[in-house]
């Protein structure tokens, strides 16, 4: 009797921390796009502020004794880090040039890649009913990319890599946390300081830093109220995704995320 309610129990920490993953994500959606398109922040600029947020959330965290970090090695990291930029970025360029409808389907073919990945690098298998839903998944974002009337051949090529990045990432993320034992807090906390490192010296050679349309530009208030909350919810979702791939596989994460966005968002 015990045994089935820590499983009811797990199941709802689980479902509860998918749930909120959704309600953040779909936020930061709606969020970044109306920043794109009312403010123009620069992309790489507005990653680089969720960095940051991100590891001063985790730094208050770790203050409040809510976990202890834990020793790791940078080179282990490295890989980690670097994808995790590349998987920010690309989503939020997808984000800026398609669709948020367009953007939300693509990212549905993460699935696929994370299983293609599994498959061919690690060489784990799949029962025959997980590749079955592959087709409907990889014939509908193909029919809405040919039929889509505002397609963006630039955007296309954001969004298929921002899926093998991602994918990579997702698949990357729950290995790091098996193979050096800690839990996504500690992870987070040494990759994000990484991540924003590697992005301070990318930033100046594909964006203005001072003046018109830089990070340290003449903004309004409005507008880096809105890059502040962007980045506390970016806090949020990056958190929710290290402790969802932490107590499931990308597999089984991916196929819930994917299930809870087609039922509740609509475009």
């Amino acid at each position: 009797m015990a045994s089935l309610a820590d499983r009811v129990r797990d199941h709802g920490r689980i479902a509860a921390g998918l749930v909120f993953n959704l309600l953040v994500s779909i936020c930061i959606v709606f969020l970044n796009k109306w920043i794109y398109v009312h403010h123009g922040f620069p992309n790489m600029s507005l990653t680089l502020v969720h960095f940051v947020v991100t590891w001063l959330g985790l730094y208050v965290c770790q203050k409040l004794d809510i976990f202890a970090p834990k020793s790791l090695p940078p080179s282990k990291l490295l890989l980690l880090a670097l994808s995790f930029c590349g998987f920010v970025v690309f989503t939020n360029l997808s984000l800026q040039t398609n669709t948020i409808g367009t953007y939300q389907l693509a990212k549905a073919m993460t699935t696929p890649v994370i299983i293609a990945i599994q498959t061919f690098w690690y060489g784990k298998s799949f029962s025959t009913r997980i590749q079955l839903t592959l087709i409907p998944i990889t014939l509908g974002v193909i029919l809405n990319s040919y039929y889509d009337v505002k397609f963006n051949f630039l955007g296309m090529v954001f969004a298929a890599l921002g899926v093998l990045v991602t994918s990579l990432y997702q698949v990357w993320v729950g290995a790091k946390q098996h193979e050096l034992q800690v839990n996504s807090m500690q992870l987070l906390y040494y990759q994000a300081p990484m991540s924003s490192a590697m992005l301070l010296v990318a930033v100046p050679f594909f964006e203005p830093v001072l003046g018109e349309g830089g990070i340290f530009g003449p903004w309004s208030v409005s507008a880096l109220l809105m890059v502040l909350l962007s980045g506390v919810i970016a806090f949020m979702v990056n958190l929710s995704i290290y402790w969802i791939i932490g107590n499931t596989s990308p597999v089984t994460q991916m196929q819930r995320m994917a299930t809870l966005h087609h039922s509740a968002v609509v475009f």
